[in-house]
């Protein structure tokens, strides 16, 4: 097949798509992939291991501190819906336009398409060409069951559940259904009915990029959405490579805990210091010896020493493994990254998918209460690191969970299940012709 694929985001919405390109080229498939990513420059120079095309489009040019006040928006919302709406007019409408467009050329050339769950520009433009579509969920928190409450509580059962799914919904389509309906219009197409059905879950078929060992499949779930599991791939430039100064750290003492913000480490030098002193002291109050990743550590005018190494970019699948746990802002990618290594969390989360997806490994007993970076102390992050650091347990079912990912491959069940609905994408093309 001619397969077109559009995605959006920062570093853990662009990787999964990589390693899924990647994937689906080696078993055959022509694959295109357009990158919109909100990260200046930091897709520029992606190649794909198998030859896959990249198109990086990058319609946003955010200084350093514009992109900072984005995430400080975001995360002095307290109410989820508020915060989403937020974050799409910051960070998503300005790209819709250009995505649409891109979104429609895909079309032009392919035989089946495959987006991020978000990007409603794809799943539009593939509609009105009459084109199967396959949609990619990095997280399960966006699929409604009757066996799950939408915030991930256990209090009213499966009536409740129906209920506060339907509520979430009508709030959802309230803040975000204008978005599609514009670019419907602009192609004569009905207004949608409803966001989760019609955008992001597939009719044909909706991968979720999230391993066994986390998400547990509902029994009310469609045939139509599949566990395909993390999607993997090996490291890529932009994640850097080994500090020199790695190995000699990690053979001085006992292992330390890995410290990373992820894409949302502050752009701006100020707030950049700012972090580095909050994760600095939790070190140090907690007593570990600690790695803190941060691009720009040597222009806060911060020094490593035997307690603490800070570092720039470095891949995170070859660090993780030699650490104690790891320390993260509560990424779908990273959350993932430090469970395959086997390694407990400590969820330091922005905004609310992140404190999602630090309850779900709570869940598992591979993390504490995630702390809220609103309101995070170095005391707090601390107190979180002494209790791993009680709790042998806890780093014992990571363990035994990392040891269960390993056997899986994300990669290889997608592009099976995406092999399955070729005759459809084989139906679309005939009846064009």
């Amino acid at each position: 097949m001619k397969i077109g694929m559009l995605t959006w985001g920062s570093h853990g919405d662009i990787r999964p798509f990589l390693a899924l390109a990647d994937g689906l080229q080696a078993a055959g498939h022509a694959v295109h992939l357009v990158i919109t990513s909100i990260q200046r420059d930091a897709f520029a120079g992606v190649r794909s291991a198998q030859g896959a095309k990249i198109t990086v489009i990058s319609p946003l040019d955010f200084s350093a501190a514009q992109a900072e006040q984005v995430a400080q928006t975001a995360y002095r919302i307290r109410d989820p819906m508020k915060q989403m709406a937020a974050l799409v007019r910051l960070a998503f409408a300005p790209c819709e336009d250009a995505m649409f467009e891109a979104a429609q050329r895909l079309c032009a050339e392919s035989d089946l398409l495959i987006g991020h769950y978000f990007v409603h520009p794809l799943q539009i433009a593939a509609e009105h060409a009459g084109l199967p579509y396959v949609s990619v969920l990095l997280t399960h928190a966006a699929i409604p069951s009757a066996h799950q409450h939408p915030l991930g509580l256990a209090l009213l059962g499966k009536p409740g559940n129906r209920f506060l799914w339907w509520l979430t919904r009508a709030m959802m389509n309230r803040t975000l259904r204008h978005y599609p309906d514009r670019l419907r219009r602009q192609l004569g197409m009905q207004p949608m009915r409803d966001m989760v059905s019609e955008v992001w879950l597939s009719r044909c078929l909706s991968l979720v990029a999230v391993s066994p060992q986390i998400c547990e499949r509902q029994p009310d779930w469609p045939d139509t959405i599949q566990v395909c599991g993390f999607l993997d791939r090996p490291n890529c430039a932009s994640e850097g490579v080994l500090p020199a100064a790695l190995p000699a750290f990690l053979a001085a003492g006992e292992a330390p805990v890995f410290m990373t913000f992820g894409s949302w480490m502050p752009k701006d030098l100020p707030a950049q210091a700012a972090a580095l002193r909050l994760l600095t002291e939790a070190a140090k109050l907690a007593n570990c010896r600690a790695i803190i990743q941060c691009d720009a550590w040597e222009a806060c005018g911060f020094a490593s020493n035997d307690q603490i190494l800070y570092i720039g970019a470095s891949p995170h699948h070859l660090v993780f493994p030699h650490c104690f746990a790891v320390l993260h802002h509560g990424g779908a990618g990273t959350t993932q990254s430090a469970t395959l290594a086997g390694k407990p969390s400590i969820v330091v989360a922005n905004i609310s998918e992140q404190e999602h997806w630090g309850s779900e490994l709570r869940r598992m007993g591979l993390a504490g209460k995630p702390v809220k970076r609103r309101s995070a102390t170095s005391e707090a992050i601390a107190q979180r690191i002494r209790q791993l650091l009680a709790h042998p347990a806890m780093t014992e079912r990571a363990r035994t969970a990392g040891a269960a990912m390993r056997r899986e491959n994300g990669v290889a069940e997608a592009v099976r299940c995406i092999g399955a609905v070729q005759g459809l994408a084989t139906a679309s093309r005939t009846k064009a012709s």
